[in-house]
């Protein structure tokens, strides 16, 4: 039998690689107003296994904090992951149609509000200024690529996993 603390750490850390990588795999697509950031299929994680809550935020900082808005990114773009991991986590036996559908839609919903403030507060051309309208149109179209990859990507992810015995701890 492996110890639980051994494969908690095991995991996370194979997830906080597997998000870092396919971030910077597809370097253009991850970052900026409209992005497209194919980890964010690992999000549905949480509802597999806890360890995916600390992998996933720390494979975003390090995608992050690599990336073109260094720190700024690292902060918001962390906090935004790790407040969907731990919600995605939490509402895990919450299906409809046997599918996560709600957990799906809690990175959809952090990142949206989250990293179209941060792009308002921080990434405006000299002489603008935050506004409301500027913020939900960043939003809008940072919440559009989201709910792209989570429910694209991220369901059949779901249903590939849902089919093995990768996370035999499912509850």
């Amino acid at each position: 039998m492996i110890n639980k603390k051994i494969r908690f750490l095991v995991e996370g850390s194979i997830i906080a690689a597997a998000y870092a990588a396919l971030t910077l795999a597809i370097y253009p697509l991850s970052y900026g107003a409209v992005q497209f950031r194919f980890s964010e299929a690992l999000t549905v994680l949480p509802v597999f296994t806890p360890a995916a809550i600390p992998g996933l935020t720390l494979g975003c900082f390090i995608a992050n904090i690599t990336g073109p808005y260094s720190w700024i990114d690292a902060v918001f773009g962390t906090l935004a992951t790790f407040l969907a991991s731990l919600c995605t986590y939490y509402a895990r036996k919450i299906k409809l149609r046997n599918l996560p559908l709600l957990s799906l839609f809690f990175p959809v919903l952090f990142n949206a509000v989250i990293i179209g403030f941060e792009i308002n507060l921080f990434f405006l051309p000299q002489g603008e200024e935050f506004t409301f309208m500027g913020f939900l149109i960043s939003a809008l179209w940072v919440g559009l690529g989201e709910l792209v990859v989570c429910y694209l990507l991220g369901t059949p992810l779901y249903l590939a996993i849902s089919k093995t015995r990768l996370f035999p701890q499912v509850r």
